[in-house]
């Protein structure tokens, strides 16, 4: 999930252009089973994990080479841009969720099969992340949610028997974890800058509020979700949630001392806690986002797409099912932690036995994402922007929505 440069967007604007007019399949398609090189771009961490399973796909298929490029999220989207442009980009490439919609859009995507590959063994959230304008692209390959992460010692010291249920229980636990435990905060959320929309989402889609519907509107300034920005807020206007985090903020520092009791975060950070805090182990658990209409947190991850111009199209699809099918799932989560995309996945190992992986799965079944949109990024920025006048106390929930909704209009019209 993240954003382009001005000058990228501009770079997008002007190949969508050009792209669109002209793409498609390129030449003829190679037989899978022939003698061929893949080329495959897969971002940060995934991206140095993946060599690894390619290593062992080339074991099992002779035939095919494997040519597996890490590349850094920070230029993902650049370097993707100026790949399309250009018409190099590569056979498969990893999607993320913001991403899909504009490549989509300009035509360098080969659409998926729906045939072979079926959109009941997914997340409803991940296929609908990797998918534009009623057509699928990509394969969910992976997800990414939030949950609650909180401190049962200083739960214990606050008084508070389980973990919140609703958001109204929520703030009333954070005032609990501050005057009783004495906590420095009662529950860290994002105050504003790059991204905001993620930590916001939870409290969004839980109330019933969207930012565009599947035919495109924007309704941010609903009744719903002037709600959510509502409460979002407060924690910030009682002192319960910091107002200014500094760049490269690291919540399980101040999880681990005790100063956050509570925050909304995502799976990777089991491991991190696990790794680097063993002292706080058997003191923190997970749960379900609380919930305000219902508990609906956000869905992320990525998915992996065939590019629309590549002559390698059957051995892709290919290296593409081994990595999205059930096995080859978990066999990635293991390499990863990364949480399945594929239902199927869930059904053995500690993916099933896990009572904490219990709340992730669950917590996916109702997960929501934004419907894909070539100018999903610059939305969600207005949103970004809205939130952070409200916890920085400079506009009221419906004022900062209004303005969010009208700039948002021109961008979708």
């Amino acid at each position: 999930m993240h954003r382009a440069t001005p000058a990228a967007l501009a770079l997008t604007v002007a190949s969508a252009l050009t792209l669109t007019a002209c793409g498609g399949s390129g030449g003829a398609d190679v037989d899978a089973d022939a003698e061929q090189t893949l080329t495959v771009w897969a971002m940060g961490t995934e991206g140095e994990k993946l060599a690894e399973v390619a290593e062992a796909y080339e074991k099992s298929h002779p035939n095919i080479t494997v040519k597996v490029t890490p590349v850094g999220w920070d230029v993902a989207h650049q370097k993707l841009v100026a790949a399309a442009a250009a018409g190099k980009l590569p056979d498969v490439m990893q999607m993320g969720g913001t991403y899909l919609g504009e490549f989509a859009d300009m035509g360098v995507l080969e659409p998926v099969d729906t045939t072979t590959v079926k959109e009941g063994d997914f997340f409803p959230a991940a296929w609908q992340q990797a998918s534009y304008d009623g057509e699928t692209y990509g394969v969910p390959w992976y997800v990414d949610t939030r949950v609650l992460f909180y401190r049962t010692d200083l739960a214990a010291k606050a008084g508070l028997a389980k973990p919140p249920a609703t958001t109204d229980e929520l703030r009333r636990a954070a005032q609990a974890y501050q005057d009783r435990a004495k906590t420095k905060w009662g529950l860290s959320v994002q105050p504003g800058g790059l991204d905001t929309v993620q930590s916001f989402y939870p409290f969004l889609y839980s109330a019933g509020g969207e930012i565009l519907t599947e035919d495109g509107k924007a309704v941010v300034n609903s009744p719903e979700a002037v709600r959510a920005l509502e409460t979002y807020g407060d924690f910030f206007a009682k002192g319960l949630s910091e107002k200014s985090v500094r760049p490269g903020y690291d919540v399980t520092k101040d999880f681990n001392t005790g100063d956050v009791p509570m925050f909304l975060g995502g799976p990777w950070i089991m491991s991190l806690l696990d790794e680097n805090y063993p002292d706080i182990k058997g003191k923190w658990a997970v749960a379900p986002v609380p919930a305000d209409k219902e508990s609906v947190s956000m869905a992320g991850g990525s998915s992996l797409a065939v590019s629309a111009d590549s002559e390698h199209k059957a051995a892709a699809k290919e290296f593409i099912s081994s990595l999205t099918g059930a096995r080859g799932q978990s066999d990635w989560y293991g390499r990863t932690r990364d949480l399945p995309a594929n239902k199927q996945a869930w059904e053995s190992g500690d993916l099933a036995t896990d009572p904490k992986l219990k709340i992730w799965r669950e917590q996916m079944e109702t997960a929501r994402t934004t419907p894909s949109h070539p100018r999903l990024t610059e939305i969600t920025s207005k949103v970004d922007a809205a939130i952070e006048s409200v916890t920085q106390g400079k506009s009221d929930a419906k004022a900062a929505l209004d303005k969010a909704q009208s700039e948002i209009e021109g961008l979708v019209e």
